[in-house]
């Protein structure tokens, strides 16, 4: 792991396939260490919403169903890094995906002074993960993900967090789909892996168990390095 000053903001990563359960996970260090995660899926809906100049640039290019381009992305981010809240530490999830994102995400962090403490690689098994993926939801209110196997509301059909009763699949969590998805990540995000343990920054943990158990291995990691830190 590389050295970070006190002043220096965290910057937690998780990487791994579709279905690894980054979501999940960093919600739960979210929670147990008041540490702030960031998805580009919700950062460009709330910069959508708030019409920001980085959201306006977005809202066009989505609604011609276009992707969003790198800078656009970085740029949002960026913008979402530097509020007062992300002082405490942040929680990467789904970013970077290639090592273009990467290098860019190098040059923000050190712009707002934020360091990478860890990136964390989530190890799975391809031949779970279409199990995983074709049996997960999520709330359609509050985004809480949950799993017809691996993660059930405590009541049938009722959001723990809010109380909701309206659930949502995802249309691409299905067979082919999933293979396509592990195929792009296995070509564009695993490299990332060799690029931050090259940058001695990487940890591994394995993520076929029992959520519970992932999470506690997870927490191990960033509850060391919040010690260290403080």
């Amino acid at each position: 792991m590389t050295e970070m000053s006190n002043s220096a903001q965290a910057v937690y990563i998780l990487l791994g396939p579709p279905g690894a359960g980054k979501g999940t996970q960093a919600r739960m260090l979210e929670v147990r260490f008041g540490l702030v995660q960031l998805s580009t899926g919700d950062l460009l809906r709330a910069a959508v919403a708030n019409k920001t100049e980085a959201g306006l640039k977005a809202e066009s290019i989505m609604k011609a169903g276009d992707l969003v381009p790198d800078e656009i992305v970085i740029a949002i981010l960026q913008e979402r890094l530097s509020q007062p809240d992300c002082g405490t530490g942040v929680i990467l999830d789904g970013f970077p995906r290639t090592s273009g994102q990467a290098a860019a995400l190098d040059t923000v962090l050190a712009e707002n002074n934020q360091k990478i403490a860890a990136v964390i690689s989530l190890v799975v098994d391809d031949s779970e993960m279409v199990t995983r993926i074709s049996g997960r939801y999520t709330c359609a209110n509050c985004g809480e993900g949950y799993h017809d196997t691996f993660k059930r509301p405590k009541q049938a059909g009722i959001c723990d967090v809010c109380g909701s009763t309206e659930m949502s699949r995802r249309a691409d969590d299905n067979p082919t789909t999933v293979k396509q998805r592990l195929e792009a990540y296995h070509a564009q995000t695993a490299p990332l892996i060799s690029y931050y343990q090259d940058k001695g920054v990487l940890r591994s943990v394995d993520a076929m168990g029992k959520i519970e158990e992932i999470g506690e291995n997870l927490a191990q990691i960033v509850g060391d390095i919040q010690s260290e830190i403080r």
